[in-house]
């Protein structure tokens, strides 16, 4: 009778653990435990973060930031933090979460394009990824790195064909240096440059030319037209005479380059001094004046082959041009478009 009791007693107590173990397992590991009502919340965890960082910034999201705590150190979370982008689901339990945390880093899109200076392009990098953009700027410029691949201070913009990509959120500066280095050597493929090779340029050359062509008309369709009429000028050995490159010399002189407008280039403009100055120098400019996007590269690739050498503004189409083969015929259109600045009152 006295054993009957003891085992009695002892299933008792194995009962009423395993039931307290099964509410710990219900009530702390399986509970939703999360506080906010969208769908989804993104959690984004820096490289030297350690777990004391990662709690308060999971706290306000959390119903019981204890119970939370509790798994996290049975887990053994909180001598594993991991960084990256994480998303938690509305609803989730601990078990839940610590798991995401744990192997959940996905990958962020990264947008750029139209970002004409390097320090432009480092910001627009570093709202999308943890390096910001003064780690992105040193790497960039990097000496050595650019020497050994060919790159330089004038033309390390090239390096960078503005896309769609998809990088991890904990990116380094020098990890998304190197990637964008493959992706351009992915983008110059051997097609493409067999059709550099065959219009007499260099890759670098192709962009610095489609800068200028992208500068100059803002329709897709229209950049392969106006990218003959520079290769005609080029293939004539005659000067590009193209304003948006004085534009650009102008404003590396000192004008602040983003909030001056100028929508009209003067006769003494022409004159300044200056290697992107295509007036007073021959040949395509030492660097890309802007960043050109893909479409304006192709159009250099793939340029119109016509009789054109001259465009200018249309007045009776906006963002269009009006094409002359004969320096007369420009002059007459020419002078429908200072006609109509002169109406419009557009002084510079």
């Amino acid at each position: 009778m006295y054993i009957r009791r003891i085992l009695v007693a002892v299933a008792i107590l194995i009962a009423l653990g395993m039931g307290g173990f099964s509410y710990f397992v219900y009530d702390v590991l399986l509970t939703p435990n999360t506080s906010f009502e969208e769908n989804q919340v993104n959690i984004y965890i820096k490289s030297d973060a350690n777990y004391p960082e990662v709690y308060r910034q999971l706290k306000p999201f959390l119903k019981s930031p204890e119970k939370f705590d509790r798994v996290a150190l049975q887990k053994k979370y909180i001598s594993n933090v991991r960084p990256g982008r994480f998303i938690l689901e509305k609803d989730m339990s601990n078990n839940d979460i610590i798991s995401v945390l744990r192997s959940g880093n996905t990958p962020v899109h990264i947008i750029f394009n139209n970002q004409d200076r390097l320090t432009e392009l480092a910001g627009r990098i570093a709202e999308q990824i943890e390096a910001d953009s003064t780690e992105l700027i040193k790497a960039m410029t990097d000496s050595l790195f650019l020497a050994e691949n060919n790159f330089n201070q004038e033309t390390v913009l090239n390096m960078y064909i503005p896309n769609k990509y998809e990088f991890y959120w904990n990116t380094s500066a020098e990890q998304f240096r190197k990637r964008m280095l493959t992706e351009y050597n992915r983008f110059w493929n051997e097609n493409r440059l067999v059709k550099a090779e065959k219009i007499g340029l260099s890759p670098t050359e192709v962009q610095n030319l489609a800068a200028i062509v992208q500068k100059e008309t803002s329709q897709v369709e229209e950049r392969e037209r106006v990218a003959g009429v520079y290769m005609n000028r080029i293939n004539k050995n005659w000067k590009l005479e193209a304003d948006p490159t004085v534009i650009y010399a102008l404003k590396n002189r000192g004008l602040n380059y983003d909030t001056t407008t100028i929508k009209r280039v003067l006769y003494k403009d022409l004159e300044i001094e200056s290697p992107y100055n295509t007036y007073l120098h021959e040949g395509i400019p030492p660097g890309p004046i802007a960043m050109p996007d893909i479409s304006s590269i192709d159009a250099v690739l793939n340029y119109e082959n016509h009789d054109y050498f001259f465009f200018v503004a249309d007045p009776k189409n906006p963002g269009y041009h009006m094409f002359a083969k004969t320096y007369a015929q420009h002059n007459r259109n020419k002078q429908h478009y200072i006609k109509w600045l002169r109406k419009m009152s557009i002084n510079r």
